[in-house]
């Protein structure tokens, strides 16, 4: 946000300096990010001045020279040396003593004034022609002034060159009450206890009724208050140099008289107005109406637009001429032909002009305020002060009465605030005098006051102070953060005990853990399209959670899964050539079930292309199922998650794949990502996928540590052969071998797999048993003693034939 210090000194009374108007703007929220000086001409032509040429004479060594000399108010002339063919004695003109800086028309670089000898004579400064000065483009000859001012007046008073200072504002998006001038002179009168001084719309009066245009309002939810006039016999042309320097100040080229009014008032008063050519109004009749889906509508910056029927448009009988709150159309607005207008000043609604300027990729001074929220009560008051300053600058006659819809008129905000509040969430007890002080000072009134409180009367301007903490807040920064003081004996509490582990911390440890072992983190918007998500179903993630008012069909549900954000960032990257990938993200998915709505942290692998770069001693090797296994388990011995089962993944996700459950619950599950998922997001390269349950995983992790001695008795490894049913999985015995031998059996391996045709049905595993007691020796009689109870096992449990 751009403000000007002159400006806002027209408005309120100030004495400070801009850089101390800018601490007490930053102190009140309106953070200043910078001051600059801003000069009508560059440079402001400091160093250069009015001066009389006394003498002049030929040089004696270059026949296009002139030695003269020049007074400027000093004791003794200055000796310049000319090259002008028009230069004479007793001529007035500008000239730019010695270390004076130019800047001349269509250079870049800037001219700094030297003494100097030109062909063996002294110069010691120059006489100036018009483009040498950034004043215009002429170089003929040297500027010869008409003036009785005297020698030595600096060249900027004669030019009227004005300085001001521009001061920039990062607005925070809840601060729409101070996108102009006169918003933040409302934070100036609070802070210094000044009144503000609107300029008067006394002089304000219908001149006749010789245009009267009929105004109606088709939907007053898209546009609640809507006005305006007509103006009659204007002349369009140039701007008056104080507006086009004012508004050139804050960065906004100057169009033509009209249309620079429109934008002044904008920044002056924070309304947004717009102005029609009347003859262009079809019938004499404004209609603020939504239009038939797929209406062609032509902007002011010429391009073809497709309206939709959500999009509020002004129209006339005919046809669309503006979409409401956001840009004017190319055949509506006015040119140097137009000589009748049509003043627009609205309220629109927030939502419908955000949806528009959104779906347009429009972003405008106008569309700006109005999706922030504007002041309903601002309408009149900046039409009459437009139309003045119309017949100002344009001339013209006010040719109709002003028109005002405004069937429902926005009421106040009305808060209930407590004094022991405000007490304690300021931690200083102020008098209730100064509250209400500060309070009036924000046109926030108070009724209904005893001991204990009062209400607060906020206007609607204020979008952002509808909660008992916001009225705080806003005596808070009127206060003064900095005035609170800090007590000599500080403490703390607390509603709720502290974790017992750091969420975040664990969080960090395995994004090392990850980063180490070559994953890249990243992150995603939590916000995404239905269609992906959809063709999974509603049984695998529940319903999804649709937005009430979303800004587009990309962004109208929550994420139910990070797959398909996940792949969005493969995809990205293939398509740059970055095809060997190692992902993870930490992030949440949002789930409807039963009509209730849950939220879940999740972490998500991808791995995609070559695990292995070829190099001289080897070949690059793609990426299996294992690799990913392989991480998955560091992430589980990090967390501490033991004793886990194993059963087969979703196979609406996965081709192929295990889910890894701790207490019957899914802890993770990972594999191979189904083709059919992954071309919904243009990946054609095999992507391996693991997502884990992180909240799961936070309520498994303890960070107590157990430190055992190691044995000082061997293990013992047996292996053994058996033949099983097809369908048996290797998890399948190592859960009954466990379960058969508790006291010595210390991992369960296998190492060999065979099915065959000689094995119809039935497949051979291969599997090695490490054994060990921390009491003593093992001996045979025992080791056999355990392994036959495993094989009497796998004999009733699962009809295994033993390969001896």
């Amino acid at each position: 946000m751009k403000i000007s210090y002159k400006w806002l000194k027209e408005l309120i009374e100030i004495t400070e300096t801009p850089e101390e108007i800018g601490k007490l703007l930053t102190g009140t929220g309106l953070e200043v990010e910078g001051i600059e000086e801003v000069e009508s001409i560059k440079g402001g032509l400091k160093g250069v001045v009015i001066g009389e040429v006394l003498t002049c004479e030929k040089h004696p060594e270059a026949d296009r020279l002139k030695i003269t000399t020049v007074d400027v108010g000093l004791e003794q002339p200055l000796n310049i040396v000319c090259g002008a063919p028009n230069v004479a004695v007793g001529q007035k003109v500008i000239l730019a003593t010695v270390g004076a800086t130019l800047y001349p028309t269509g250079s870049e670089e800037p001219l700094v004034l030297k003494k100097s000898k030109i062909r063996g004579a002294l110069s010691e400064g120059m006489i100036c022609a018009e483009d040498e000065l950034g004043l215009g483009q002429s170089h003929d000859g040297i500027l010869v002034l008409d003036t009785d001012l005297p020698n030595g007046t600096p060249a900027s008073e004669y030019f009227g060159i004005s300085s001001d200072y521009l001061i920039e504002i990062g607005l925070t998006p809840n601060r729409a009450d101070a996108a102009s001038h006169y918003g933040v002179a409302r934070d100036l009168k609070a802070v210094l206890n000044r009144a503000i001084t609107l300029p008067s719309v006394d002089a304000f009066a219908v001149d006749n009724q010789s245009l009267p245009i009929s105004v109606r309002v088709e939907n007053s939810e898209a546009a609640p208050r809507y006005a305006g006039l007509t103006i009659t016999g204007i002349k369009v042309g140039d701007s008056p140099e104080w507006l086009k320097q004012r508004l050139a100040t804050i960065g906004i080229r100057s169009i033509n008289s009209i249309v620079d009014i429109t934008n002044y008032i904008c920044h002056e008063l924070g309304q947004p107005m717009h102005a029609f050519d009347a003859d262009k109004i079809t019938g004499n009749k404004v209609i603020v109406k939504t239009v038939t889906a797929g209406t062609p509508f032509v902007t002011l910056d010429g391009q073809d637009r497709k309206l939709s029927d959500a999009d509020l448009m002004i129209c006339n009988e005919t046809e669309p001429m503006c979409i409401a709150g956001v840009f004017g159309g190319l055949t509506s607005g006015v040119t140097a032909e137009t000589t009748s207008i049509f003043l627009e000043s609205a309220y629109f609604s927030p939502i419908w002009v955000r949806r528009t300027a959104q779906r347009f990729a429009l972003k405008t001074d106008s569309s700006f305020r109005f999706e922030r929220g504007t002041d309903p009560n601002m309408p009149l008051y900046a039409l009459k002060r437009s139309a003045l300053l119309v017949k100002e600058i344009a001339g013209g006659s006010i040719s109709s009465d002003i028109v005002d819809l405004y069937p429902n008129p926005v009421e106040n905000f009305e808060v209930k605030v407590s004094y022991r509040h405000i007490d304690r969430l300021l931690g200083k007890s102020l008098e209730k005098s100064l509250i209400k002080t500060i309070l009036n000072g924000l046109d926030i009134t108070i009724t209904n006051e005893d001991e204990n409180g009062f209400i607060a009367v906020v206007p609607p301007y204020r979008v952002d102070v509808q909660r008992e903490a916001d009225i705080i807040e806003e005596i808070l920064r009127i206060y003064g953060f900095d005035q609170i003081e800090l007590s000599s004996g500080l403490s703390s509490d607390y509603l709720s005990d502290f974790p017992v582990n750091d969420p975040e911390k664990l969080k960090m440890r395995i994004s090392e853990l990850l980063a180490a072992n070559g994953f890249n983190e990243t992150i995603t918007n939590s916000l995404t399209k239905p269609e992906p998500q959809s063709t999974l179903g509603d049984s695998v993630f529940g319903n999804p959670v649709k937005i009430l008012n979303y800004l587009s069909e990309d962004l109208s549900v929550m994420r139910q899964t990070l797959i398909f954000s996940g792949l969005e960032v493969v995809a990205y990257n293939v398509n740059r050539r970055q095809k060997d990938l190692k992902l993870f993200e930490f992030g949440k998915t949002y789930h409807e079930v039963n009509g209730k709505y849950t939220e879940k942290e999740r972490i998500a692998l991808f791995v995609s292309g070559n695990i292995q770069e070829e190099i001289w001693l080897e070949k690059a090797r793609e990426v299996t199922f294992h690799d990913l296994a392989a991480s998955v388990n560091q992430i589980l011995v990090a967390m501490k998650v033991k004793n886990v089962e194993k059963e087969t993944a979703d196979a609406n996700i996965f081709s192929e794949g295990i889910t890894l459950t701790l207490n019957k619950k899914p802890v993770v599950s990972f594999g191979l990502l189904k083709s059919a998922i992954t071309k919904k997001a243009d990946v054609k390269a095999p992507v391996f996928f693991a997502d884990f349950d992180w909240d799961y995983l936070l309520k498994q992790y303890n960070s107590a540590v157990e430190f055992k001695e190691v044995s000082r008795f061997p293990e013992v490894r047996r292996d053994l052969s058996l033949v099983v049913e097809k369908k048996i999985t290797f998890e399948e015995l190592r859960q009954i071998a466990y379960k058969t031998e508790k006291q010595l059996l210390r991992s369960v391996n296998v190492f060999d797999v065979y099915e065959g045709a000689n094995l119809e049905g039935k497949k051979s595993y291969s599997i090695s048993f490490i054994l060990q007691d921390d009491q003593q020796t093992l001996t045979d009689k025992v080791i056999d003693k355990s392994m036959q109870k495993l094989i009497a096992t796998y004999e009733r449990e699962l009809g295994a034939v033993i390969r001896k």
